[in-house]
Parts: structure tokens; sequence; C-alpha cells
């Protein structure tokens, strides 16, 4: 599997990309807004676009998907439940269906709701496993819920599926937030070592570059996985005095999510 993360340098900070096959050269689209640099990427590499994956239905990820069926022939796929919302669908897909690329890349379907409920994660079986997870999760963030979605499914998609994947998997996510959710993150856990130090080694990173982090490291900076840290909890009881004297995981979860949306 090989995997081309594109920049696209709109308002959005949008990330496409491109997982390709090594023997046929055959590559799926995943979220590709910016269709021209999906498509120049694809002719660079010697690829060919078959088909095109939304991990949703919002337009900064389905924007560019007429122009590059009509430019590569690709069939479009989602969530099954996004038929309505996503046009030209060819195939809807649901939890644990297999997306094939090529001879050599297999891609599970994971039905991750919360930052919408027709929202798909990419998880790849591959030596070094990859997630591509849209706006549900983002490096050293979660997505929001404002357009369709809900905190608590999000956290039923934290908890039950993304925390329980293995630590090496590669994080690949819908946007470039990682500095502002790294702030976000320190000021709710002031003294999360790992956080300060990723802050000060990718502040003003090139997006064309972008690190990779791994759900290893997720666990030690983002704050949506981080539920149960005493600083957390210390810190969110300012915000919510009436927080319970041990609150359960979710609990914490919707209340960081909350503070989040006005952060």
């Amino acid at each position: 599997m090989i995997v081309k993360q594109i920049w696209t340098a709109n308002s959005y900070r949008n990330f496409n990309y491109l997982i390709a096959c090594s023997e046929t050269g055959e590559a799926l689209a995943v979220d590709p807004l910016d269709h021209e640099k999906c498509l120049q990427t694809a002719v660079r590499e010697g690829w060919t676009i078959t088909q095109i994956l939304n991990t949703h239905e919002h337009r900064d990820h389905t924007g560019g998907n007429e122009a590059l069926a009509q430019k590569t022939g690709a069939k479009i796929l989602a969530h099954k439940n996004a038929k309505d919302s996503i046009p030209n669908m060819a195939r809807g897909l649901s939890a644990g269906d297999v997306i094939k690329v090529g001879k050599t890349v297999e891609l599970e379907a994971l039905d991750t709701p919360g930052h919408t409920m027709c929202h798909i994660c990419l998880r790849s079986h591959t030596d070094k496993p990859a997630l591509f997870c849209g706006d549900t999760l983002f490096n050293a963030g979660a997505g929001n819920c404002h357009n369709g979605g809900h905190p608590n499914e999000l956290y039923k998609t934290f908890a039950d599926q993304l925390n329980k994947l293995p630590e090496n998997t590669e994080i690949y996510p819908g946007h470039d937030y990682i500095e502002n959710n790294l702030r976000f993150t320190l000021n709710r856990e002031p003294d999360n070592a790992a956080a300060k130090a990723m802050l000060a080694r990718l502040a003003g990173q090139d997006p064309n570059t972008a690190y990779v982090s791994t759900l290893q490291v997720e666990r030690e900076i983002n704050t949506f996985f981080r539920l149960t840290s005493p600083s957390v909890i210390a810190k969110l009881r300012e915000a919510f005095p009436d927080l319970p004297g041990h609150p359960d995981p979710k609990t914490v979860f919707v209340k960081l999510r909350e503070l989040r949306n006005k952060w």
C-alpha cells in the first residue's frame, strides 16, 4: 500500500489522500476536494484513480467528486446512509465492508458516527496499519458535532472502536489542526510534557510534509483519549463546578467537546 497525503492549502486546511496498489497502479482517492491536485499527483506517480471514497457528506470532502469522476470514471463510495446527500454513489458501505484497490490493498470500512451520523473511517490491514479518519479523529483532537452529529455518538466511536485499534496505527486525518489542538490539550492539561514537546517541535510545520502520528502518540497528546487523567478532570472542574467527584469517561469527553466548541 502506497499513501500520498495531499495538502490542499485551502482555508479549511484539508488533507486529501491517494491510496495506491504498488503492483497495478490503481488508486483510491479519499475526500478529493482538490481534484486537480489529486489528478496531478496520480499522473505524476503513474497511477489510475478508479475509486473515490468520501468519509462523510460535508461539502469540503465531497466537492471534488463530480470533476474527478468525470475525468477518471472513478466510482464513488460512501456510507450507505449518505446516498441522499452524496450524488452518484455507486456503493454504500457498512461496517466491515472491504474496499479493494488493485491486487494488494484491502481497506476495512468502520462505521464511525459522531461528526456526522454517516461517517466512515478506513482501516488498513497491513504490517504498519493505518486509519484514514476524516473528521472523526484529528491529530491531538476530535471532530466537532455541529452539522449533523452528536457528541455522545462520537464518544462511543472513540471508546468502542478507535481506542481498541493497534497502538502502531498511523493516523491520517481530514484536516491539519495539530497546532491548535495541541494548544487545547495544554489548556486542559498544562502538565502534559509530551504535548509541550510536540508543540515546540511542530509549531509552524509545513503541511506538505506533515507529521504522521500513531494511536500510541495520540493517547499521550490528545485530550479526548485522556479522560481519566487527574489533571484533565481537575481542570475540567474549574469550568464545570458541578462535575461529579469521579466523573465517568463519557461525561469528561462530552464536557471537553463542549469546551472545544468555544475555544
